[in-house]
Parts: C-alpha cells; structure tokens; sequence
C-alpha cells in the first residue's frame, strides 16, 4: 500500500480512544499493510493507527528485525514490580525524548488478520513500545506519563516547537 504521514502532537486523532475493530475486510487489510509500510523505516520501533489518522485498534511494531501487527490488542501482562525509565520518543512528538517509567516487562494478546491469536511479548524495549503503542490506541501520548516537572519542560519544548 503505502507509507503514510504521521500525525502529530495536536491532532485529536491522538487523543481519541480508538474503536474495536469488529470486521476484517478491505479497509482494515490495507490499513494493517499501510502500519506495516509505515513502521518499517528507521529509527521506528512502533505505530498505532491513529498515527496515521485512522481509529481503529491496531498497531505495529519493528523491534530488533521483527516487524509485525496486531488487531484488537489487549494489555494483557506488565511486571508489577520491576521498572524501566529511560528516554522515550515518539514519532507523533518529533524531536523530543524524556525519561518515561515503564514495565519492564509487557505482554499484548490480540489477533492477526485471519482471527488467530497473536501474543506479542518482551522486556525492555519490546516492552516499552507495547506499552507504548497501547497508550495510543487509548488516546494517551507519553507526554503523559512524564514526572510533573519533566512534563512542564516538554511541554514548553513542545510549544517552542509549534
């Protein structure tokens, strides 16, 4: 299909929770094609639908050569008591990095396009884009999740940027 433009920090795409996807037909094939297409560049480790403009539940991920999608994911596991903070970028705020707290660990249950399962997993960055991809769909950025006094600097960072 094609790599689509990504949306950024003040299109209400981002801040929408995303809707189920109830029918897998034309649409939702070329937009788990488009994810795919789009993900696939570097410096990109993952990217929710309403990215790119479309609200529905899905996203995919290109982690350390694994490229792949999910429908209907659910968050499904974190470790409840082993963390990671480190920087943490997104594509739809360009430029900006802040430390973010995390699980260690995350695992997201969903399905593929043929309605079989799919259980994607991992720790550390795996983890941290899951984590990620699924505040998307919930209309959450990682803005979000920052310190107070970390999200007041982002966010002047952010309005320098506009």
């Amino acid at each position: 299909m094609a790599m689509r433009e990504i949306r950024v920090v003040g299109d209400p795409v981002l801040r929408t929770p995303c809707e189920p996807i109830t029918t897998v037909d034309d649409r939702v094939r070329g937009l788990v094609q488009d994810l795919l297409d789009t993900v696939d560049a570097e410096g990109r480790a993952g990217l929710a639908a309403n990215q790119i403009g479309v609200g529905l539940r899905a996203f995919s991920w290109n982690i350390e050569d694994e490229v792949g999608y999910v429908l209907n994911p659910v968050l499904a596991e974190v470790s409840a008591d082993e963390y990671q903070e480190g920087d943490e970028g997104c594509l739809s705020v360009p430029g900006l990095w802040y430390p973010t707290k995390r699980a260690w660990y995350a695992r997201v249950v969903g399905t593929d396009l043929d309605g079989n399962e799919v259980v994607v997993q991992g720790t550390e960055l795996m983890a941290r884009a899951l984590q990620h991809e699924m505040d998307h769909l919930d209309g959450h950025l990682y803005l979000d999740r920052l310190e107070r006094s970390v999200r007041k600097k982002a966010m002047q960072a952010l309005r320098e940027q506009l």
